[in-house]
This record gives C-alpha cells, sequence and structure tokens, in this order.
C-alpha cells in the first residue's frame, strides 16, 4: 500500500488500447508484477483493472504502469490481529475515525507523506483525479482519523463486493492511520467484508495478520469476493452513519 516502483521504467510488456475493460492476463505479468502500460485512470479502467487484480503504480513522467504482483500481500479479516499497544491507544478515544469526509485530503496526505527509501510520490495529480471521481461514484472510500477538528491519518482503497483494495496510509500522529485503519476493519467484517488487499509487504500490516499469498490464489479468492455481497453492497455515495 505503501511502497513505490523499485528502479527505472520496465519494457512494456502489454500497451493498453482504447477499450478500458481489456487487460491482459494478470497471470502474464513480468518478474517485478508489471502487466501493462499506458491508457488512462477512468473509472471503467479502473474497476476493470481491479476486478482483475491489476491496479495502476508508477512514477511522475512516466506511463501508467498497470501491476499485479506476485506473492500478493492480503489480511483475511478472519486473520486480523489487533495488536494489544493500538488497543490501549483506541481505548484512549485520542482520534474520532470517520469516513469518507475528507477523501482528497487524505490522498493528498499519503501523497506528501515521507517514506524510508521512497523519493518523491506515486500519487500524482492525475491518480488524485481518478481516485477522486471513483470515490464521486461510490467505488472508493477513505478512513480517517481526526484531532480537535484536524485531519491527522488515514488511509483510502477501493470496496468491490466483498474485498477492499488498500491503496495508501498517512499519519501526522502517532498511531493516527493504524487507528483508522483498525476501526475500518472491524467495519468491514460487520459489513461482510472478507479480505483486504494490501499489495506489498510492510511490517506494521503483517502485525494486524496479512499474509503473502501466491498470486493465483489470490486472483482466484478475487473472483469468489466479487460475486458476494455485504450490508452495503447497494448502497452508493459515501459511507456514512447514522
Amino acid at each position: 500500500m505503501e511502497n513505490s516502483p523499485k528502479g527505472g521504467c520496465l519494457m512494456p510488456v502489454y500497451a493498453l488500447g482504447n477499450t478500458p475493460e481489456l487487460f491482459p492476463p494478470a497471470e502474464g505479468a513480468d518478474p517485478s508484477g508489471l502487466v501493462a502500460v499506458g491508457g488512462d485512470l477512468s473509472p471503467r479502467r479502473l474497476l476493470a483493472g481491479y476486478r482483475q487484480g491489476i491496479f495502476p503504480w508508477y512514477e511522475q513522467g512516466v506511463p501508467i504502469l498497470w501491476h499485479s504482483p506476485d506473492p500478493r500481500f492480503v489480511l483475511d479479516l478472519e486473520r486480523f490481529h489487533l495488536p494489544g499497544s493500538l488497543k490501549k491507544v483506541i481505548r484512549r478515544d485520542i482520534y474520532q475515525v470517520r469516513y469518507d469526509t475528507d477523501f482528497e485530503g487524505v490522498m493528498r496526505g499519503c501523497a506528501t507523506a515521507r517514506r524510508p527509501g521512497q523519493r518523491g510520490t506515486w500519487i500524482t495529480d492525475e491518480m488524485i483525479e481518478g481516485y477522486v471521481e471513483l470515490h464521486r461514484l461510490g467505488h472508493a472510500h477513505s478512513a480517517e482519523s481526526w484531532s480537535s477538528g484536524i485531519l491527522v491519518g488515514g488511509l483510502y482503497g477501493v470496496a468491490l463486493g466483498s474485498i477492499f483494495f488498500g491503496e495508501s496510509m498517512f499519519a501526522r500522529a502517532a498511531d493516527a492511520s493504524k487507528v483508522a485503519f483498525a476501526v475500518l476493519v472491524e467495519q468491514l467484517k460487520s459489513w461482510g467484508f472478507t479480505l483486504v488487499d494490501c499489495q506489498m509487504e510492510t511490517e506494521h500490516l503483517a502485525r494486524f495478520g496479512a499474509e503473502s499469498w501466491t498470486r493465483s490464489r489470490f486472483l482466484e479468492t478475487l473472483q469468489g469476493c466479487l460475486k458476494s455481497r455485504t450490508e452495503i453492497t447497494d448502497r452508493q455515495g459515501p459511507w456514512t452513519f447514522g
């Protein structure tokens, strides 16, 4: 969810054309996980990619690169583990967790977050524009940690069927993104979601119980998730409560 593409631009394995839904098989990705190059970030293209286990991941100044890594880092929600130290933080009620109140703010927070070993950001203005439109259509969502009326952390991703595709997280205060993630997971479980796609391995997501799956296992499970219904399957627009 948080890494940037490593190395320079790889030779394209497949150049996308004008048909948004048309992607090559994810199983044909090169060793780095690169499946295709080009296209756009329209809602139709993004949703088609996610439904096939493929997501955009590229740096400023290069064409859009589409990936399906092997292995894939995922969180089976039945295996979710909440560390004791984070339980204490949540009980202290330091942060108020909200959903979809500042989706673009979360994306921009992720874009400007400094990460070890990462120069610049893969969350370009083009990416922000594409996902904000996906959010407007009710497919992309944010979980946000607020303190004294200020957005201090959160994450965003795409929800389809019973899977949530996590994209990126950021924190401007201690544990702010972790709290948002933990609260979101419990909410997703209560709605009937079964899986969170974390894309790439990170140490703190591993502490929540995320693990590496082969691409083939992920793609097979993905198809079942896409056919599943949850309590919010028919809900359009932002996630709101009350």
